[in-house]
Parts: structure tokens; C-alpha cells; sequence
């Protein structure tokens, strides 16, 4: 079994930028693909940016290409979610993710999940 914590939201305003972590546990994600998703209130969750571990391709929402970089640290078990340029519509209650079963964008198919950090941007 793996714990995931994310960290690192907090309010900001539109313009600047935050670092999210996503801290691993109980097991070793370096075999895992990784990805964050977001929902904002009253909204499905979505899909942000994924990881994969095998070369460490990466992929991005298109509302956030640009401006967010995914990353990881296997030595640290943890995975970033850089994000700069933010915007009002950037909102939302970030999640971490880990260990796709199916496509990497679709929610239902990722195993393991931490319990969110919340990102607001004020205008």
C-alpha cells in the first residue's frame, strides 16, 4: 500500500506561483506512473500533468501547458507540481496520484491517491 501527501497549496495571487509536493510512503514509486488532478468546487476532478517512470515522459492538461512543470525525485520519493503564472481559474483542490492502470488522464484508473492541498488564486 502507498500513502500520498500533498503539500505546498495556499492562497496566491493571480500571477505568482507555488510548489506542490507529493510525499510517497509504505512503498517506492519509482515504478509508478505519477500525475496530479485538480477539482475545483462543485466541479469533476480533472486532469493536470502526469510522470511516467519510465523515462520520465511528461504530459500536461492544456490549460496548464506553459505554466506548470511536473517533476520527480525517485531518491526522495516525491513528486512536484511547479506552478507558475497562476490564475483565478487555477482553483481547486490539487491531488496526487500514482500507479495508472489504464490511460494516465483518466482518474478512476489511478490506485493510489493522497487526500489534496488547496490552491486559491485571488484576482
Amino acid at each position: 500500500q502507498v500513502m500520498l501527501v500533498e503539500s505546498g497549496g495556499e492562497l496566491v495571487q493571480a500571477g505568482g506561483s507555488l510548489r506542490l509536493s507529493c510525499a510517497a510512503s509504505g512503498r517506492t514509486i519509482d515504478s509508478y506512473t505519477m500525475a496530479w488532478f485538480r477539482q475545483p468546487v462543485g466541479k469533476q476532478r480533472e486532469f493536470v500533468a502526469a510522470i511516467f517512470w519510465t523515462d520520465f515522459s511528461t504530459y500536461y492538461a492544456d490549460s496548464v501547458k506553459g505554466r506548470f512543470t511536473i517533476s520527480r525525485d525517485n531518491t526522495k520519493n516525491t513528486v512536484y507540481l511547479q506552478m507558475n503564472s497562476l490564475k483565478p481559474e487555477d482553483t481547486a483542490t490539487y491531488f496526487c496520484a500514482g500507479y495508472s492502470l489504464g490511460h494516465y488522464t483518466e482518474a478512476a484508473k489511478y490506485a493510489y491517491w493522497g487526500q489534496g492541498t488547496q490552491v486559491t488564486v485571488s484576482s
